[in-house]
């Protein structure tokens, strides 16, 4: 590789690049003789087979949807997961063809909300061996959130409301609980208030507390791999070795009740990233790679 790094591209310049002013491309680091395992491969856990079904939006016999533990910038971020331990190269038949009819039907449910107007779907799976893809959600009108960069602008712009948030949760799972499944995402409850306790509350004694960092889609999942772990991988000894298969699959599908749960709505755990912030995904060149349907 030269010593001077290459110009900064095109895309740079693009309506959609979140970032302007002065940019450099970083040096590219010399290619590791073994690749790191991820999660769920080798002798590292799996966080999605350890997950209850309660960490979850809605759950069917072999797939779950899952979403971010608080609200952020887009409309929804959602996560579909298989229950069996598998990548997308060693899904089965009956598992590949349930996933397209999943991805259209996720797609679906998520673009029927209020102020959506497309649904980005993305698979990196450089975090976790656990077969698992994304949808995003891109407002309706913002122009400027077109594309690749999707992602990126999740965790610049301001996350929306609670209320709003909880809401298309249950929305989403309710529609795929029309197919079967159950749901486990309940909308926001009412706060009422007596006419009494309003007059008593003013905006200059209500205390305002800071608000959490949300976590972007970059930052919450699996998909960010650890840079010192391939430290570790310079003797040919500590190869690792393939993930075992959790589960069986072959199964014929089968109706499930539909009776709602009272748990919350599920989500993306922080634990499984937090040692995982600090480096961008090794094939999202420019930040992000989004294809739509």
């Amino acid at each position: 590789m030269p010593d001077t790094p290459p110009s900064v591209p095109d895309f740079t310049q693009w309506p959609s690049f979140p970032f302007e002013g002065d940019l450099r491309v970083k040096q590219l680091d010399e290619p590791v003789p073994f690749e790191p395992p991820r999660r769920g491969e080798a002798d590292r856990e799996c966080t999605a087979c350890n997950a209850p079904d309660e960490a979850y939006i809605w759950v069917g016999e072999r797939w779950r949807v899952r979403a971010m533990d608080r609200p952020t910038g887009l409309p929804m971020v959602l996560i579909l997961e298989s229950r069996s331990h598998l990548d997308l190269g060693d899904l089965p038949n009956l598992l590949a063809a349930e996933l397209g009819v999943m991805t259209v039907r996720l797609e679906r449910a998520v673009r029927s909300l209020d102020g959506v107007a497309r649904v980005h779907v993305n698979r990196w799976g450089d975090g976790s061996a656990h077969l698992h893809l994304w949808f995003l959600a891109r407002p309706y009108g913002r122009l400027q959130l077109r594309g690749t960069f999707l992602s990126l602008w999740d965790s610049i712009l301001p996350p929306i409301s609670e209320d709003q948030w909880r809401e298309n949760l249950a929305l989403v799972a309710a529609w795929l609980a029309e197919f079967g499944g159950r749901p486990l995402a309940e909308p926001p409850r009412i706060q009422w208030q007596a006419p009494s306790s309003l007059s008593s509350t003013s905006p200059a004694n209500a205390a305002e507390e800071p608000e959490d960092e949300s976590l972007s889609v970059i930052e919450a999942a699996d998909e960010i791999p650890e840079s010192d772990a391939a430290a570790d991988l310079s003797d040919p000894s500590a190869d690792p070795s393939e993930p075992d298969p959790a589960a069986q699959t072959g199964e014929t599908p089968a109706s499930e009740s539909r009776s709602a749960s009272g748990g919350g709505p599920g989500n993306a755990s922080d634990d499984e990233d937090e040692d995982e912030r600090e480096d961008a995904p090794d094939d999202r060149p420019g930040g992000a790679r989004t294809r739509e349907v």
